[in-house]
């Protein structure tokens, strides 16, 4: 049986070597050979170069199911492995549209969120009233953490209209701006304000904004409704059709179903037995997140897929942008500043958040021992990092699809020991 046709690999920088990296090579080498994730690619950047950059493993297993959904051989892990990034969807799209409302004046960060969404306190709840956009922002709203899956919801077909539903009447389970709860309801609800506002579906307007600006040619969403090319759909998830001729050009708008073949698989479909169409099938290409896969594959808290070069360009971009250097970063200087140093209400204190970036919280581990306070980044569920350090012109990021074997440890522990070697390697603040 055919395999499907490879995409063309992405253009990215070269790498400028700088630094003795082998410990960061013995890490991961020694995390893929006791299992504990089948492949990893690693990035790092300093002073304006990429220093490091290398593939590790494997992004599918020997037997398991390809593409097509019939058990092939092992796929090596490459450089442009096109990754879910999970929760990095709230940083790298989410945050960085909504900033960008802020910066046009369409939002106010310390507006009530019913101003913006009359349908989060259609009663005039006194406690509801008192949630903001830096709350949401900041995961101090106080809002419950996720949206509950009981029942047949968006699982025969994508609903977005009732997940948005269902996470405008969520529980606001803590007074809100008194604490730092993280929740992926605050940002299906900045998804939802961005699309109200610029009247674009989230995926066409980051593609556009932010994405686009900045050269980052192979991220994307993956909606289930915009797959072209011969493919089949269980519920919410898509897969290749074997054998069938693959298509060359797509409609604007819309991605080429062959792209499944440089996309790491991540976990099997364990939501709701019985119900679900694509129970028992590994995902690829469709978000493993439960919440926005069942959405459509578009939602302000997951569903953005990329590859470790194009993070690179936000990344460094990002820190050009802080810098003051010239930069393609969709921000200004000061907008860049807000969304990456502490804006969480005073009381949420001493956890401390920007506006979708993690500063120092319980979720900081990706930081590791070097960087200081002030640096930041994020984690994604699937086995993503990305952590930026403005004092140092460094980043570092980690992409995995650690959930790809089943138990397989969080990725946070592994990517602070690669960050804190990564800075050892650079002679970074003494070291």
């Amino acid at each position: 049986m055919p395999s499907p046709r490879a995409v063309p690999a992405p253009a990215v920088p070269p790498v400028k070597p700088r630094g003795d990296f082998s410990a960061v090579v013995a890490l991961v080498e020694d995390a893929v050979a006791a299992r504990r994730l089948p492949g990893a690619v690693v990035q790092i950047g300093h002073g304006g170069d990429i220093v490091f950059r290398q593939a590790f493993g494997a992004r599918k297993l020997e037997g398991e199911p390809g593409p097509d959904g019939a058990p092939s051989a092992a796929e090596p892990m490459t450089e442009d492995t096109v990754f879910d990034i999970a929760s990095l969807t709230k940083g790298v799209a989410t945050a960085t549209a909504v900033t960008q409302l802020y910066e046009r004046g369409l939002v106010r960060l310390d507006e009530p969120v019913q101003t913006y969404l009359p349908g989060f306190n259609p009663t005039a709840d006194p406690r509801r009233a008192q949630v903001t956009l830096r709350m949401l922002l900041t995961h101090t709203s106080g809002i419950a953490g996720d949206l509950s899956l009981d029942g047949p919801w968006g699982l025969a077909k994508p609903d977005k209209a009732d997940g948005i539903r269902r996470a405008l009447a969520a529980w606001v389970v803590f007074d809100p701006g008194t604490v730092f709860h993280y929740s992926d309801i605050n940002f299906i609800l900045l998804g939802a304000l961005l699309e109200k506002l610029t009247g674009r579906p989230e995926d066409g307007y980051v593609r556009d904004n932010v994405f686009a600006p900045l050269g980052m040619a192979h991220t994307r969403y993956l909606p289930v409704a915009k797959v072209c090319g011969p493919h089949r759909v269980r519920g919410t998830a898509v897969a290749a059709i074997p054998g069938a001729a693959q298509v060359a050009h797509c409609p604007e708008g819309t991605w080429n179903v062959d792209l499944l073949a440089r996309i790491a698989p991540t976990a099997l479909d364990e939501d709701t037995p019985g119900l679900n169409p694509d129970f028992g099938y590994p995902l690829r290409g469709t978000v493993h997140d439960p919440t926005a896969r069942r959405m459509g594959g578009v939602a302000g808290n997951a569903g953005v897929f990329t590859t470790v070069g194009d993070l690179g360009l936000f990344a460094q971009a990002l820190l050009d942008r802080r810098a003051g250097r010239p930069s393609s970063f969709p921000l200004s200087p000061e907008g860049a500043e807000l969304m990456t140093t502490p804006q969480q209400p005073s009381a949420a204190a001493p956890d401390l958040r920007g506006l979708g970036w993690d500063i120092d919280t319980a979720h900081s581990g990706p930081r590791g021992a070097v960087f200081p306070v002030g640096s930041f980044g994020h984690t994604g569920f699937t086995g993503v990092t990305i952590w930026l350090d403005p004092g140092s012109d460094t980043y570092v990021i980690v992409l995995a699809n650690v959930i790809h074997v089943r138990g397989g440890p969080p990725i946070v522990g592994l990517s602070g020991d690669i960050a804190t070697e990564a800075a050892r390697a650079l002679h970074l603040y003494g070291t």
